[in-house]
């Protein structure tokens, strides 16, 4: 496996469900909960939805915890100030902080109410350098992204762009097939 490349193991862009960056709140709402629906029917190889520019650009993939993140605009400034502050900042000050800009202080419905004139473009994650791999990579790379960043999947870009994803159980699922092919030879007083 130290020689195969990410794009052996990648899923394509066009194997996903994919959603405008202008969409509104609840379309992405909709868009997740066809995505459960099909994964758990057995049509889909995940819930992940892709988010695509107004060229057609893959930007991002949406999940269940942006569109929460979106019901609270203050949320998004403590994550960019947690990101910012040293590793071991204490969690009593975040908490203190996030008592501060009163993260999740409205009622939920009052947040729903706001939540309604928002679009995708204004919640969605772009991908960070630690989601991506190159396709040209080797795995070494993809599992060391992994690891470090505890992922379930990576973008995968070739020529400045994303053409896919590389996802963990994929990996997970090659590296068993591996093992399993080529089991370790018992240990001798020799070779120990």
């Amino acid at each position: 496996m130290e020689k195969m490349k990410v794009r052996e193991l990648m899923r394509p862009i066009d194997e996903f469900p994919r959603i405008s960056s202008r969409a509104t709140f609840m379309e992405a709402v909709e868009s997740l909960d066809s995505a459960d629906l099909a994964f758990r029917a057995g049509k889909a190889p995940e819930r992940i939805v892709l988010v695509s520019d107004e060229r057609g650009r893959i930007i991002g993939k949406l999940s269940p915890i942006d569109v929460v993140k979106a019901l609270e605009p203050n949320f998004s400034y403590i994550n960019d100030l947690k990101i910012g502050f040293h590793k071991h900042l204490v969690q009593a000050s975040l908490d203190s902080m996030k008592e501060l800009y009163r993260v999740w202080h409205n009622p939920l419905l009052d947040l729903w109410q706001k939540a309604t004139s928002i679009r995708i473009r204004d919640f969605i994650n772009r991908p960070q350098p630690d989601q991506m791999v190159h396709a040209d990579d080797t795995m070494d790379t993809a599992f060391h992204r992994f690891v470090e960043g505890r992922h379930g999947s990576l973008f995968v870009r070739d020529g400045g762009e994303i053409v896919g994803l590389i996802r963990f159980s994929d990996v997970y699922r090659k590296i068993k097939e591996a093992m399993r092919l080529a089991p370790v030879g018992e240990a001798t007083a020799e070779t120990v």
